[in-house]
């Protein structure tokens, strides 16, 4: 079960399964441009088992929900979203700046955030009260005016009262690779959005990724991941309590130690074999760790480059040099620094965003941000005096192009008494 692996091993493993799918997806796909609303009430009763009257949830349903939630929970939910709007307005650019970088040139860059977007909430397993939150209150605090949700049925309360919460303006009863379809390309009931966001399953991840020519998205985010670099001072059942907690997500999600202390796995493995026992979703978990295992490595260095090479979604740092190890680190979606801060963390309370690319896309993309939901223009100002200093250079460059009326726009200003 729990097993030494090779790099390969774990690339090999968390390669995309989009492909398998993409024929079965085009077809939801197909089905959704020409049917619309048809196609998503026959799909939500083919796959979800639910029959849906009104597909927009309505406020009375909203209202309902809150009825139904522990008020202490509720209490809990609204303390989350105040630490996630926290974090995200840190990272809100200004709407404009512009800097003189010599006499009579000014350059500067203009943010504006998108109008419309949607946000994809996974149901299926679990409830991700979390994960609406996440989505929806990075979006509102970049300034969209329109975030809309969707959700697989039947929804349930808390991530609907979370939805509401997080400042959703439109809800939907529909998931899978149609929720997507819907929100790219519109249907009678759902108009479509600029922009899809948020985690799900390989059909879900295969539409996002097949509909970018319709819809901008994201990254492809698949089923949770972790990899931990650990030393010999770590303790291996705060180690133990990370690889479980990341395994009960789904039977795809993976676990991975890198350390340089040969005896830790062992004792890592004892605390999750007690961990597991008992565990509410000791199916799941053990699923979870055929995907998973361990590598020793010589140093902390050679570690670091192998967990590099991984780019994993979390990565926590269990080392006695923690900020070091964390300056040579390159690829990783979030990582958690220290024996007092679990995946779990940032997974609900810190702030940070838990949406992030797997399968190795850290290596290339970031996580869900303000950023994502904002575009920039460059923006430039330019006086008589600062086009006198850069004539020459536009005049040279465009006529060696061949483009000489360039060169005519450059020389009519010069000419052009004050």
């Amino acid at each position: 079960m729990w097993k030494q692996v090779k790099e390969s091993f774990w690339k090999e493993n968390r390669e995309s399964k989009v492909e398998g799918v993409m024929d079965a997806v085009q077809d939801i796909i197909d089905l959704v441009r020409f049917e619309g609303d048809k196609a998503l009430a026959d799909l939500t009763l083919k796959f979800d088992k639910v029959s849906v009257g009104e597909m927009e949830v309505s406020r009375d349903e909203i209202e309902d929900a809150y009825e139904s939630v522990d008020p202490l929970l509720l209490d809990e939910i609204e303390n989350a979203a105040g630490y996630i709007q926290r974090f995200h307005e840190l990272q809100v650019p200004e709407d404009l700046w512009l800097r003189e970088v010599e006499p009579g040139i000014t350059l500067g860059v203009k943010s504006t955030p998108l109008e419309r977007v949607g946000c994809y909430v996974p149901g299926g397993r679990a409830s991700y009260p979390s994960t609406a939150l996440m989505c929806v209150i990075a979006a509102k605090v970049a300034g969209v005016e329109e975030v809309v949700c969707c959700t697989p049925p039947p929804v349930s309360p808390l991530t609907l009262v979370a939805m509401d919460i997080a400042g959703a303006d439109e809800i939907y009863k529909v998931g899978g690779a149609q929720a997507i379809a819907a929100m790219a390309l519109g249907t009678e009931s759902i108009e479509p959005v600029q922009k899809v966001v948020g985690p799900g399953n390989v059909y879900v991840t295969a539409a996002k990724m097949m509909l970018r020519n319709k819809v901008e998205i994201d990254f492809p985010a698949g089923p949770s991941e972790i990899g931990v670099l650990a030393d010999g001072s770590a303790d291996a059942e705060f180690i133990a309590a990370d690889l479980v907690a990341q395994a009960e997500h789904d039977p795809s999600s993976a676990c991975l130690l890198v350390t340089t202390d040969p005896g830790l796995p062992g004792e890592v493995w004892s605390h999750m074999e007690a961990m597991i026992g008992g565990a509410p979703r000791k199916e799941t978990i053990l699923a979870a760790l055929e995907n998973s295992g361990y590598i020793v490595e010589e140093d902390m260095e050679l570690a670091v480059e192998v967990m590099n090479g991984i780019a994993p979604e979390h990565l926590s740092i269990q080392a006695a040099d923690p900020l070091g190890v964390l300056s040579r680190v390159t690829n990783a979606g979030s990582i958690f620094v220290g024996p007092f801060t679990p995946v779990a963390a940032g997974d609900y309370a810190s702030g940070t965003n838990h949406v992030l690319p797997t399968a190795g896309h850290s290596a290339t993309m970031s996580g869900l941000g303000v950023a994502h939901f904002r575009k920039t223009s460059t923006v430039q100002m330019i006086s008589r005096e600062g086009l006198e200093a850069l004539a020459p250079t536009i005049i040279a460059i465009s006529e060696a192009e061949g483009l000489h009326a360039h060169a005519g726009s450059v020389r009519v200003r010069g000419r052009k008494e004050e």
